[in-house]
């Protein structure tokens, strides 16, 4: 069968032809990709001729870009606008993508010309990505089992199939049981404390659903933004308990037995690799190096993290009159904060919309910074009627890429926010950067402004930061393109993008009332800068309860993995060990729903963010020390950090650019841990 992924896309950028691609496309040209790779890789395995870079490391670069197309394709529509039928092809295909990548990565002859090139690199005269490239593959090649005996390749295979077949598992059941959970309202006056533009979107979900009245949708964290404004205290219990209980009700959903073969497949996986668990096998390709360096930075923030939301609970209990549990604090905080610093969310939305956030916010920020030009093309297609696409050029008018941007919820989107490449930039290829913003945010009706909470607005700045860095890095080869880097790195430039959303010059740009185009209100802005360090006490102990859950799961060796049989039991004491199970303060994940560590590929990693924040706060001083939105600051930052991709040690990167290591002192007044 002929498929729109056969040739590289004739169009602009070559953004995939969305609107020629059908679901009898995907199978097709997985089988073919697959297939056209295999041959490729075999050539370079077989090849007579003594390994060298270009025949070798240069060719396996080239090899499979057939299968790249579909992939990025089929994996952002299953992510970002799936249906059932798409998910029966991605539980078709992903044994089978383990597969094909296990015997690329494990083949003995390929890795013995890998080495041979390790081996001779400084004789070949490699250095800067070059050499690069060669470390990266050797590495990742011997932690994937490369080195192995034909035996424990073959059961590491089996493991690898079968986890892809479970974490596609997990996700789905994830987006379907969350689907399922949310929570159905009947009564206008429940939704008190709600403004008209999240009733309107409640309604439209309701309706969309052929349900009266209204349905609250959930987000993919525990919990719900419209906790802070809603009044009735029954109706917040329900959402809490709604989002808690996801994959964990009994039903065809269920998480609990598939995240425990997880685990136990991760445990033996790592045990045949020669490392003590899984957190192990994962830290020594990162810039952490081994869980050990991993748990000193998370226990030596724990305790002060836990005092501080302690604290927290009793000044909000006295502020409501009541012992807050977690369905309250968000309610009570917003109570607090707007007594402390007059800085009330829901009088802050109306200075919050949407488009001129993007364009006179985020897109202004980038410009001032590095110079980058954002123009809508409405003839360009996205996959979905709600995707937008932008081109971008620099400051010469040259062209840098793509930009699409996708806001909305909808059932077939996954839970969360994030950004991923469909097309990658490399100079081997010829290729431009195409990237993807997603969020979930609620869909207003039809002629109603999409008016963001402070949280969504922050999660625009910070994906954007994801897309700043594969619109901007500059790379050889595919494997560094964008923000194909250490994952425990990966957070750190989407992280500094985030300081912007209340820099002065930016906010004034785009916090404006979206009828009266008035800007907002100066004790509006002078809470939202008093308040910087308000509330993190919570924020810091549901992030780190969260990491060390996922620690705690993958510090596990295979003996212990396989006794454990209660996911809630294990959870219970896992946080009581932490020292984070503080009362109304639920992890920001729990296990059933926890899709970044058991689905979304950040497993025994999601200690990264914070682990990039010591990067990213010492940075933010740094900006504020050279001027702040500063066109020469911004090109600094962007030559040594953002610009080079995966193609350069992150770490020398950074202290290429700072001019020394990172310290951890501005990350710890951030969150007033001192």
């Amino acid at each position: 069968m002929t498929t729109p992924f056969d040739e590289p896309s004739p169009l602009p950028y070559a953004l995939p032809p969305f609107d020629d691609v059908r679901l009898e496309h995907h199978r097709p040209a997985f089988d073919a990709g697959m297939a056209e790779q295999r041959a490729e890789v075999e050539a370079i395995a077989a090849n007579p001729e003594p390994a060298t870079f270009d025949n070798t490391l240069v060719a396996l670069e080239r090899t499979g870009q057939l299968l790249s197309r579909v992939s990025m394709v089929f994996f952002t529509l299953s992510s970002a606008d799936s249906t059932p039928e798409l998910h029966d092809i991605e539980a078709e295909v992903s044994p089978l993508l383990a597969a094909h990548h296990d015997a690329i990565t494990l083949d003995s002859r390929l890795y013995e010309r890998v080495r041979a090139v390790r081996d001779t690199a400084a004789a070949e005269g490699l250095t800067g990505e070059d050499l690069r490239l060669v470390e990266r593959t050797h590495t990742e090649m011997t932690l994937a089992g490369a080195g192995l005996d034909d035996a424990g390749k073959e059961r590491l295979t089996a493991i690898n199939q079968e986890l892809s077949t479970l974490t596609t598992t997990f996700e789905r059941n994830l987006l379907e049981d969350t689907n399922d959970s949310a929570v159905h309202v009947t009564a206008e006056d429940e939704l008190a404390g709600l403004d008209d533009g999240a009733k309107s979107a409640a309604a439209g979900a309701a309706a969309d659903r052929g349900l009266d009245g209204w349905l609250i949708t959930l987000p993919l964290y525990t919990g719900h933004p419209w906790l802070a404004s809603l009044t009735d205290r029954g109706l917040r219990e329900r959402i809490m308990r709604a989002s808690l209980a996801r994959g964990r009700r009994g039903n065809e959903h269920d998480n609990r037995e598939v995240l425990l073969r997880i685990v136990r497949l991760r445990a033996e996986r790592a045990e045949l690799l020669g490392f003590p668990d899984h957190a192990s096998v994962v830290t020594a390709d990162e810039t952490a190096g081994d869980p050990a360096a991993v748990a000193g930075l998370l226990s030596s923030l724990t305790p002060a993290a836990a005092r501080n939301a302690e604290d927290e609970r009793a000044v909000r209990s006295r502020t409501v009159g009541f012992d807050v549990e977690s369905w309250d604090w968000a309610y009570a905080t917003e109570i607090l904060r707007g007594e402390q610093f007059a800085a009330d969310s829901s009088a802050m939305r109306p200075y919050l919309e949407a488009d001129r956030v993007l364009h006179d916010g985020v897109f202004f920020a980038a410009n001032a910074l590095y110079g980058l030009k954002f123009a809508e093309r409405p003839d360009l297609h996205g996959y979905n009627d709600d995707v937008r696409v932008f081109e971008v050029t620099d400051e010469q008018d040259a062209p840098v890429g793509l930009y699409l941007l996708d806001l909305y919820t909808r059932d077939g989107k996954r839970g969360g926010a994030w950004m991923n490449p469909v097309v990658e930039q490399s100079a081997l290829m010829g290729t431009l950067p195409v990237v993807v913003n997603n969020l979930n945010v609620a869909k207003p009706a039809a002629g109603s402004p999409t008016l963001l909470i402070q949280d969504e607005v922050e999660t625009l700045f910070h994906e954007f930061g994801h897309a700043l860095h594969g619109l901007i890095a500059r790379t050889t080869y595919p494997r560094f393109s964008g923000t194909n880097v250490e994952r425990d790195f990966v957070e750190f430039p989407s992280q500094v993008n985030e300081m912007w959303v209340s820099w002065p010059e930016v906010l004034a740009n785009y916090a404006k009332h979206h009828e009266t185009g008035e800007p907002m209100p100066p004790e509006l802005v002078l809470g939202l800068s008093d308040s910087a360090g308000f509330n993190e006490g919570f924020g810091t102990t549901e992030y780190l309860a969260a990491a060390l859950l996922d620690q705690a799961w993958h510090r596990l060796s295979k003996a212990k993995a396989d006794a454990v049989t209660d996911v809630e039991a294990f959870e219970r004491q896992a946080l009581a060990d932490a020292g984070v199970d503080v009362a109304a303060v639920p992890p920001r994940y729990s296990s059933t729903y926890f899709a970044h560590t058991f689905s979304g590929g950040y497993d025994a990693g999601y200690y990264g963010y914070i682990w990039s924040e010591v990067l990213d706060a010492d940075t933010v001083e740094w900006f504020r020390d050279h001027g702040g939105l500063d066109r020469a600051a911004g090109r600094r930052f962007a030559t040594l950090l953002l610009g080079v991709g995966g193609s350069k040690d992150p770490i020398e990167a950074f202290r290429e650019f700072r001019g020394r290591d990172a310290e951890v002192g501005p990350l710890l007044r951030r969150r007033g841990l001192e």
